[in-house]
């Protein structure tokens, strides 16, 4: 099963922390937005391994913008 990581807040992505087939814990910082020159980080909701990073440094997001895209199994 999939499941996306997604911003949680309008802002540029500062930068992604993990790569694809990196093992991530449910609560793991995988990335931080920067909005007005705060940086906010962006933690996994699922335990799972990275299939793709979806948002580069620099991207502009908007909430719910698709960040990283998981593969979890079916309890995640």
């Amino acid at each position: 099963m999939e499941k996306i990581v997604t911003a949680i807040m309008p802002g540029l992505c500062a930068r992604v922390v993990v790569s694809e087939g990196d093992k991530v814990a449910k609560g793991q910082e995988v990335a931080v937005i920067n909005c007005m020159k705060t940086e906010i980080s962006v933690n996994s909701e699922y335990d799972g391994i990275v299939k793709s990073v979806v948002s580069k440094e620099w991207d502009e997001l908007q909430v719910g913008d698709p960040m990283v895209l998981l593969t979890v199994d079916n309890n995640g």
